[in-house]
C-alpha cells in the first residue's frame, strides 16, 4: 500500500511538473507574440513618422523654391510686388494678391497673348502681371486700380521696370473704366464681387459694340459664382481653359485659367 501511494504520488507530480511547463510554454509563446505585436506596431507608426516627416520636408522645400522664383522673377523685372494687401478689401473689392508667377508663366507660354495686343488687368495692384506679360510677350499692359496706395506702389515699379515702356496705369474705378479701343484681351484674378464684374463686362460689351473685335478674358482662380454668370452672357463664348492645379499642393479645382472670348 505504500509503495501504491508513493508511485501515485510520484505520478501526480509528473502531471504537475507537465502542466505547469505547458502552461508556461503558452505564456512564453504568448508574450512572444504580443512583443512581435507591439514590434510591428511601433515599426508601422515608425513608417508613418517617417512618411509624415518627408511629407513635411518636401513641402517645406517646395515652398521655399516657389518663393525663390517669385523674389528671382522680382529681381529680373526690377519691381517688387510680393506680399498680400487687404488694407481696402471689403465685400466688394477683395484683397490684392499677386497671381503667381508659375502661373503667368504657363499663360505666358499659351501663345494667347502676342506682341501687339493690349490687355487690361483689372485689379493690377502692384502690377505683377502688367510688367511680367509686357516683359515675356511684348503686349501693352493697362492696369486698372482704385487703392490709390497701390497704384502709388504699381507708378513706383514702372520707374525703374525692365518692361516699363509698354505698361500703363490709371487709377480709376473698373466700374467707371472706360475700355479703349484697342484693349482686345483682359485679366482678372478675383479683384471684386459678382456684382462689380458684372458692370464691368459691361463696360467691355460697350467697348465691344462700339468697335468690334474679337476680345479674350482670362479668368484666374475663378470662382463658382463667376463662371456661372459668365455662362449666361449672351455676348460671351467658353473657349478654353488653361490647368494648373499641378503646380501648387492640394489638387485645388479652382487652380485654373478659364478662357471667355467676346466675338
Amino acid at each position: 500500500m505504500t509503495q501504491k501511494r508513493s508511485a501515485g504520488c510520484a505520478l501526480a507530480q509528473r502531471r504537475n511538473m507537465s502542466q505547469a511547463t505547458a502552461l508556461g510554454a503558452r505564456m512564453c509563446s504568448d508574450s512572444v507574440k504580443n512583443m512581435s505585436a507591439y514590434a510591428d506596431q511601433n515599426h508601422a507608426l515608425g513608417l508613418t513618422d517617417v512618411r509624415l516627416e518627408l511629407s513635411r520636408r518636401w513641402v517645406m522645400k517646395s515652398e521655399r523654391n516657389k518663393a525663390k522664383n517669385e523674389e528671382q522673377w522680382d529681381k529680373l523685372l526690377h519691381i517688387h510686388t510680393t506680399g498680400r494687401d487687404d488694407s481696402k478689401a471689403d465685400q466688394f473689392r477683395y484683397p490684392y494678391e499677386p497671381t503667381p508667377y508659375s502661373v503667368l508663366q504657363r499663360l505666358a507660354n499659351e501663345g494667347l497673348i502676342r506682341k501687339g495686343d493690349t490687355l487690361i488687368d483689372y485689379g493690377c495692384g502692384k502690377g505683377r502681371v502688367d510688367f511680367f506679360l509686357s516683359y515675356q510677350t511684348k503686349c501693352h499692359t493697362i492696369g486698372v486700380e482704385y487703392d490709390e496706395r497701390l497704384y502709388e506702389k504699381a507708378m513706383e515699379n514702372r520707374a525703374g521696370a525692365v518692361s516699363a515702356g509698354r505698361v500703363s496705369f490709371e487709377l480709376v474705378d473698373a466700374v467707371q473704366f472706360l475700355v479703349p479701343e484697342q484693349v482686345d484681351c483682359a485679366y482678372f484674378f478675383n479683384p471684386f464681387s459678382l456684382e462689380i464684374l458684372q458692370k464691368v463686362i459691361a463696360r467691355l460689351l460697350e467697348s465691344y459694340y462700339a468697335c468690334p473685335r474679337k476680345i479674350r478674358l482670362f479668368f484666374y482662380y475663378p470662382s463658382d459664382e463667376y463662371i456661372s454668370y459668365l455662362m449666361s452672357v449672351d455676348e460671351l463664348m467658353f473657349v478654353d481653359e488653361i490647368p494648373c492645379m499641378d503646380l501648387f499642393e492640394g489638387n485645388n479645382p479652382r487652380e485654373r485659367i478659364v478662357i471667355f472670348e467676346v466675338e
